[in-house]
C-alpha cells in the first residue's frame, strides 16, 4: 500500500468510520436505551414550546436560517469558496479540506439516518421531509461543516485577534442560528442538533488534522497538483489542529 493510501486509511477513513460509529451509538441511545430518562423526557416540551411561540417575523427569520443550511445552498457555498480559495491562494489544500469536511458529516448523516429511525417532533412541521430522519439534523451538521470550516481557514489567516475572533463569532452563529430554527419550525428534537454539532465539528477536525497539517505532503512526488503554484505545504511546520 502506498504511502498516500496508508495516511488517507489513517487520517480520514478511519476516524470517518469511528465517527460513525459514536453517532449510531448515540441514536441508539437516546431512542432506545436513555428514551424515557431526563433529559430526553423533556424534549417534546421543548418542542411544544417553541412551537407555541411561533409568530410572522420569527417564521421568517427561521425560513432565512434553514435555507442557508439547504442541500442546494450548502453544495452552492461549498464549490463557490472552494474556487474562490483556489484562485486566491493557489493551492488545492484549503479547497480540499471544505469540501472533504462538507462530504465527510454528509455521510455520516446520510448513514446514521438510514440506522436510527426517529420521528419528528409532535408539533406542527412547517417544512417537508421524511417523517422518521429525525437523527441527526442534516441542515445543523451541514451548516457546522461549512461554516466552522470557513470560519477555521480565515482565521488562520487572519493578522489578529480581533480578526479572528470576529470571524469566529460570524460564522458559528450560523449553525446555532439553524440548530434553534429547525428545533422551531418543528423538524428537530434538541439532542438531534446537539448530535449534528457532533457530527460536522468532528469532521472539521478530521479534515483539518488531514488536509491543513503543513507536516504531510500526501506523496507530493506523486500528487504534484497538491505542491504546485505556491502550495507551502512542506515548508512550514504544523499549525492546524
Amino acid at each position: 500500500m502506498s504511502d498516500v493510501a496508508v495516511q488517507v486509511v489513517k487520517r480520514v477513513l478511519l476516524p470517518v468510520a469511528l465517527l460513525f460509529s459514536v453517532m449510531v451509538g448515540l441514536g441508539l441511545l437516546v431512542t432506545k436505551v436513555l428514551a424515557h430518562t431526563w433529559p430526553f423526557t423533556v424534549e417534546d416540551t421543548v418542542n411544544r414550546e417553541l412551537a407555541a411561540d411561533r409568530t410572522g417575523g420569527w417564521n421568517d427569520v427561521s425560513l432565512v436560517f434553514s435555507t442557508l443550511a439547504s442541500t442546494q445552498l450548502i453544495v452552492v457555498v461549498t464549490v463557490l469558496v472552494a474556487l474562490v480559495l483556489r484562485l486566491v491562494l493557489h493551492r488545492w489544500r484549503e479547497p480540499l479540506f471544505l469540501c472533504a469536511a462538507v462530504t465527510a458529516q454528509a455521510l455520516v448523516f446520510l448513514f446514521t439516518t438510514m440506522v436510527i429511525d426517529r420521528s419528528r417532533p409532535a408539533v406542527e412541521h412547517m417544512d417537508v421531509s421524511p417523517p422518521t430522519s429525525s437523527f441527526p439534523s442534516g441542515h445543523t451538521s451541514a451548516s457546522v461543516a461549512l461554516y466552522v470550516g470557513i470560519a477555521v481557514l480565515l482565521a488562520l489567516r487572519a493578522k489578529s485577534t480581533p480578526a479572528k475572533v470576529t470571524w469566529w463569532t460570524l460564522l458559528v452563529l450560523v449553525p446555532i442560528g439553524v440548530a434553534i430554527t429547525r428545533m422551531y419550525r418543528g423538524m428537530h428534537h434538541p439532542s438531534d442538533v446537539v448530535a449534528s454539532f457532533i457530527n460536522g465539528g468532528t469532521c472539521v477536525a478530521i479534515m483539518a488534522r488531514a488536509v491543513l497539517d503543513r507536516s504531510l505532503t500526501w506523496g507530493r512526488a506523486k500528487l504534484p497538483g497538491l505542491g504546485k503554484s505556491g502550495d507551502d505545504v512542506t515548508t512550514a511546520p504544523a499549525t492546524a489542529s
